[in-house]
């Protein structure tokens, strides 16, 4: 997972054609560090994206803009717009997360 750590950055990655994963986390939070433990097997299975991640503490302003009030949480994006967005209280799980996945 590549870290976006800019603004620009981030413009650039949703912008593509092709849908991508973000991400939103923080170094602070438990339920992220557990999304961490489960989270490079769903990768590998859903690779077909491209996946990235954000510290919600370090660009607050594009969680701000993107409605990301909990974390973890995984939107995606395609041609610049949000497509989908699994809130932190529903991606608790590997469930949770791969049935969110399956649904796009």
């Amino acid at each position: 997972m590549q870290s976006i750590k800019n603004k620009e950055t981030f413009e650039e990655v949703i912008s593509g054609a092709e849908p991508v994963i973000v991400k939103f986390h923080a170094d602070w939070c438990p339920d992220c560090r557990r999304m961490d433990m489960f989270i490079d097997e769903i990768m590998e299975q859903f690779n077909g994206y491209t996946w990235y991640d954000i510290n919600k503490d370090e660009l607050p302003e594009i969680a701000e803009q993107n409605a990301v009030m909990g974390i973890p949480s995984l939107l995606v994006f395609q041609d610049g717009e949000k497509i989908a967005h699994l809130h932190s209280a529903n991606a608790k799980t590997p469930e949770q997360v791969t049935d969110f996945l399956k649904s796009l």
